[in-house]
């Protein structure tokens, strides 16, 4: 019992109250929210990566039948962008990219809006396309942003410059005098990975109008406030002007951590004075969705005999396509995948986001952690044969661990990683009796280690206690899949006033009703806005407490509540109802509410190290150990999982079947990236895959049953010491399987994914090892001076 309520109430597997209503097709996303009375909107967008436009004429567009608005970079010219304002909505003097906006029209139907596109003349001189990170760092490449000097820094810290939109460094140590150490071997590589589409069942979508000389936006988005700021800013009007509401969100999976077709939807509707509805079509959202970023890495590290990593530098080229955006701020990331896991001497890192004439990328589950974490385990692997070391025996002697220093010199907390790497030794051990490989088959196993983190920042809440003895939650938070909005929220709030889930509302979000909140992503959502909500049921507590003591002549330090009455501590002078103290607190002082905040509290990070950075040191870091057993077949490079086991660092499982369900949709995410989904873009920088006929998602018959085991007590602020589940089970996926596919080939596996062409071209050795030549292996050359 603890501050008058139960805490071990918040812990029980409560199923998801919106499960039937999913499952059968009665929920109402944006998709299905538009009404018979809403215009339909299409983006006319450009047919080539890169040119000037010359001429762009609308008049016969605005003329067509059914057309009530059209508009274009004039209605809109407002910039907006993560750390530095580089993006506007539409394209107006250069495109930068196959499909960017450049004219939005909203008709009657959208069979005429489209027919509409058809009548707009648009003149381009063509310009030489960027189309790879290694082209747009060229000698001499065209700069992508002529203008990039001139652009609004909103984060200083930074240096940019030509085509590197953003680069962010760490700096700790000489690693000079580590590599010129002469008891070290040095040990290098280079990895390539390519883009991810989300693919979520509901693709990017806003309905929008325009009344009271504000903005209403009801949009499929997990970031309500940055849809809020971004679409104020594009359109030149206070953020007060707009309110953005969510009903449930069809998946995310972090696509939809931006803001992206509202503010073309809230324009048309202010320029048509009608709702407007603005849909992706499928193929329009795979051939412009926001990717995981392809990207670049080396790797350079000095080890003794012994496996101590005395020197570790390594680069990072993130592709950002064609304007900054998340990019700019997964930049930071690196410093604490990449350099994150193992307990290192000096370091030097660089992580670069870089403009290409490409489609923009973006956000998704576990960002750059995911391909971080392949490179970094790759890379451990391969230090494990050059030393003639076990690969378990240098991670258990290397994860890092309590007093620890971080890449960025924060001192961590708790030995975490390495009981769980023991655990999974001891109940997967090696030397195991197996099953007999079959003819023409290869066998490898792998277990690698992860590091994450989860992002908290500022987060609302608001309990109103109604007169039936529920609760209302009213916060920014957004339901986009995972359940937090249904099972954790509703058990901490349930917890924390001593009644049932299902007695707690939880309002979905609205601008105008709740209080500001970084958005829905990054593990956060269980953490940042339980926090929040633990903190305004704590001022409830008081305010009922006060009460019921007069009516139980006792001091409120000496009452609890409990399944829906307040009763004394010691259990006697009897108990009074929660309905009865909430009737008698609304006579005589009011409604009963309370409200609550949480932001990061912040760690110290060694002054000096970061340069670039939005986190320099994490406050609640997540682990997660996983091991694979995999077969190749031979003669077709084709790679059939066998078994694959999870030991994930939770804190405290609130709800355990809710871990569960994100650890195995994590890990056959994950199995996705590492085996199947690659995106190639032509010579016209156009996506080669359009549609599920070309990009290969993992499908029924490839979902892997993951044995999971939940690690609870590492530290954490979280309510209750929970840390968020959702993103960290990806993270390690594409490293194991890459290691295990090493190992049963005894090949080197420098990219991702492993489709059977390139695991055949492994195993016949027509695969050379992979060298980025345009990275330099002098750190310092790979970095503005």
């Amino acid at each position: 019992m603890s501050d008058g309520y139960d805490a071990s109430a918040a812990v029980l597997d409560y199923p998801r109250r919106d499960a039937q209503d999913k499952l059968t097709g009665r929920t109402l996303y944006t998709v299905d929210r538009a009404g018979p009375e809403t215009l339909k909107a299409v983006l006319f967008r450009s047919k080539i990566a890169a040119g000037r436009i010359v001429r762009l004429d609308v008049e016969a567009a605005c003329r067509a039948p059914g057309v009530r608005a059209v508009v274009t970079a004039a209605d809109a010219p407002g910039q907006f962008g993560l750390g530095i304002a580089d993006h506007t909505i539409f394209a107006s003097d250069t495109i930068r990219h196959h499909g960017e906006p450049i004219a939005a029209i909203a008709a009657d139907s959208l069979q005429q809006a489209k027919a509409a596109m058809d009548l707009i003349e648009l003149d381009v001189e063509p310009l030489p396309a960027l189309l790879t990170v290694e082209a747009a760092l060229a000698k001499n490449a065209r700069e992508i942003h002529s203008d990039w000097k001139n652009y609004e820094i909103l984060l200083e810290g930074a240096k940019r410059g030509g085509n590197v939109a953003w680069e962010a460094t760490v700096e700790r140590g000489d690693t000079d005098a580590a590599f010129a150490r002469d008891d070290v071997t040095i040990v290098e590589g280079c990895y390539r990975v390519g883009r991810q589409s989300h693919v979520p069942f509901e693709p990017r979508a806003v309905n929008a109008r325009y009344e009271d000389g504000r903005f209403n936006i009801e949009t499929s988005t997990q970031v309500p406030w940055t849809v809020r700021s971004v679409t104020a800013r594009a359109l030149g009007v206070p953020e007060s002007h707009v309110r953005v509401t969510a009903p449930p969100v069809g998946g995310g999976f972090g696509l939809k951590f931006d803001c992206t077709l509202e503010p073309y939807a809230a324009i048309l509707a202010k320029k048509a004075r009608r709702s407007v509805s603005l849909i992706n079509s499928r193929r329009e959202e795979q051939l412009t969705c926001l990717c995981r970023e392809n990207a670049e890495i080396r790797i350079r590290s000095a080890v003794t005999a012994s496996g101590e990593i005395v020197g570790r530098e390594a680069t990072v080229l993130m592709d950002c396509g064609a304007y900054g955006g998340e990019q700019v701020f997964l930049t930071t990331m690196t410093a604490h995948t990449l350099g994150g896991n193992y307990r290192t001497g000096a370091i030097k890192l660089a992580s670069r986001a870089v403009y290409t004439n490409t489609q923009p990328n973006g956000a998704f589950r576990a960002c750059n952690g995911v391909y971080n974490t392949f490179a970094l385990e790759r890379h451990t692997d391969e230090i494990c044969k050059a030393i003639g070391m076990d690969t378990i025996a240098f991670r258990r002697q290397n994860v890092i661990g309590d007093g620890d220093l971080g890449a960025t010199g924060q001192v961590f907390e708790g030995d975490v990683l390495r009981p769980m790497l023991e655990r999974m030794a001891e109940k997967y051990p090696y030397d195991a009796p197996a099953e007999p490989v079959r003819d023409g088959w290869l066998r490898g196993r792998a277990t690698t280690v992860g590091t994450w983190f989860i992002f908290v920042g500022p987060s609302s809440a608001t309990v109103n206690l109604n007169a039936d003895g529920s609760a209302t939650l009213v916060t920014s938070g957004v339901e986009i899949g995972s359940g937090s909005m249904m099972q954790a929220l509703p058990q901490i709030v349930a917890s924390e006033l001593g009644i049932e889930p299902d007695a707690v509302i939880v309002k979905t979000a609205d601008t105008d009703a709740s209080g500001r909140d970084l958005g829905v992503g990054g593990g956060r959502q269980t953490v940042s806005l339980g926090a929040a909500s633990t903190q305004a049921c704590a001022e409830i507590r008081k305010k009922l407490f006060s009460v019921a003591s007069e009516l139980l002549q006792t001091e409120p330090s000496r009452l609890i509540l409990k399944e829906g009455r307040i009763e004394r501590r010691d259990g006697a002078g009897g108990s009074v109802g929660l309905t009865e103290v909430i009737a008698r607190a609304e006579a005589t002082v009011g409604p009963v509410s309370g409200s609550g905040a949480f932001t990061a509290p912040g760690v110290a990070a060694m002054p000096g190290c970061a340069a670039g950075h939005f986190i320099d040191a994490i406050d609640i870091p997540v682990f997660a150990v996983h091991d694979c057993e995999l077969d190749i077949e031979v003669a077709t490079g084709r790679i059939v999982i066998r078994d694959y086991r999870v030991i994930q660092d939770v804190g405290r499982a609130i709800n355990p079947r809710a871990v569960y369900s994100q650890v195995q949709g994590g890990v056959v995410q994950g199995l996705g990236y590492a085996l199947h989904e690659e995106i190639t873009i032509n010579e016209e920088g156009y996506f080669d895959q359009d549609g599920f006929e070309t990009y290969r998602i993992p499908l029924a018959e490839d979902v892997v049953p993951v044995d999971l085991e939940m690690y609870e007590g590492a530290p954490s602020i979280g309510p209750l010491g929970a840390k968020g589940a959702g993103e960290v089970p990806i993270l390690n996926v594409g490293a194991t399987i890459a290691c295990a596919v090493a190992n049963a080939t005894g090949k080197p596996v420098s990219e991702l994914p492993l489709t059977p062409p390139r695991v055949l071209s492994l195993l016949r050795g027509r695969t050379d090892a992979l060298e980025l030549e345009h990275i330099s292996r002098n750190w310092r050359d790979n970095v503005i001076s």
